[in-house]
């Protein structure tokens, strides 16, 4: 009996499937380039379709909150589109036992340190974080790996690295960075402890321990072809992508809101001059913020001019990079409540431990 075209051994199914997978090489080729060409110019189309094609005044608070929908909209709807392809891609002929059991197992401490440090090299904010731990998710990889990524990723870049040096010194941004990366790996430890991947949503338990099951039968993953990686791949996008592209929209929509209409410096000026409560309540104003963490770095030198002190501007502004609005409608599609909860509830406490540690020390380390 004659198996599909895909697994043919004769010469004449080799050469098939090689002028198929030679043709898809090339749209993939062409589809990243435009991706890429769409992806770098996202900001500028936004800004000129705003300012010069509706003419709305840069000045107003409804023009930058508009140019941000536009461009977050479309930013975060090709990361999804490219990630989850990517990353289902990738893992269609893995063998996720083999990967689950190497995270999972005695190396766990080292999944949370590498989960940890990719989230501070990956320079996403925190709703474009969300599509790189929905594939995670997806793939079968630990909660607690995952949640050290999804805490880490928002809050350390390279590039607010370097601003932060610039601007505050050398040792402001190694503590920085420390804390963020201690952050992330103490948040995947504690997700793990109390057994939080019970609390993800049914879709993505289920995605966790069968992720192959709709497509690949058992026994034939080790003959997984090109063009069935890209089947796979293609299915798992649209699947995904139906289930999320509205909550990116009232997400997004949310964060706008904030962007354009909510200034800024009105957190800053009611957070206190380092009373205890000022620490966790700067956290909990600066949850609702959307922000990047380049964006920030700016209010955090103000913040400190002004004479606020380090653990309360760390706080703060540590908080509104690592969670927002827009990014907890995201994840409602991933989590259920009670994990949203969770990672509210560690965020909270970890950053206001954080800013209370900091101004205790604030006379000794500055």
């Amino acid at each position: 009996m004659s198996g599909p075209a895909f697994f043919s051994s004769s010469p004449a199914g080799n050469a098939g499937e090689k002028q198929r997978v030679l043709r898809y090489a090339a749209l993939c080729a062409l589809c990243a380039a435009l991706w890429w060409l769409v992806y770098s110019h996202v900001q500028a189309a936004s800004s000129w379709l705003v300012f010069d094609v509706l003419k709305i005044p840069a000045s107003s608070r409804l023009g930058p909150a508009l140019e941000f929908f536009l461009y977050d909209t479309a930013k975060i709807l090709l990361l999804l589109i490219a990630l989850i392809y990517v990353i289902a891609w990738l893992r269609a002929g893995l063998d996720t036992e083999r990967v689950r059991g190497f995270l999972a197992g005695r190396k766990k401490g080292f999944g949370y340190a590498l989960g940890a440090l990719f989230g501070a090299v990956t320079p996403f904010c925190s709703c474009s974080s969300v599509p790189l731990f929905l594939g995670f998710s997806t793939a079968g990889i630990p909660v607690g790996i995952t949640m050290a990524f999804l805490i880490t990723s928002p809050v350390i870049n390279e590039i607010a690295v370097v601003l932060l040096w610039g601007l505050l010194g050398m040792k402001f941004t190694l503590l920085y960075v420390a804390v963020g990366l201690a952050a992330g790996m103490l948040g995947g430890m504690f997700m793990d402890a109390v057994n939080a991947g019970r609390f993800l949503q049914p879709f993505v338990r289920q995605a966790m321990t069968s992720p192959l099951r709709p497509l690949v039968a058992p026994g034939l993953r080790a003959r997984m072809t090109v063009l069935r990686r890209h089947a796979f791949a293609l299915q798992e996008t649209r699947t995904i992508f139906r289930r999320v592209w509205k909550w990116v929209l009232a997400g997004v929509a949310v964060g706008a809101a904030l962007h354009g209409f909510v200034p800024a410096g009105w957190f800053a000026e009611n957070l206190g001059a380092g009373e205890w409560w000022s620490v966790p309540a700067a956290v909990l104003l600066g949850i609702p913020l959307y922000s990047n963490v380049t964006g920030i770095v700016p209010v955090m030198e103000g913040l400190l001019a002004r004479g606020l002190s380090v653990g309360t501007t760390m706080a703060f502004c540590m908080s509104a990079v690592a969670a927002s609005l827009p990014e907890l409608i995201l994840l409602r599609q991933v989590m259920t409540g009670k994990l949203l909860a969770l990672f509210l509830g560690y965020v909270w406490v970890i950053f206001t431990l954080t800013g209370w540690l900091f101004n205790a020390l604030q006379g000794v380390l500055f």
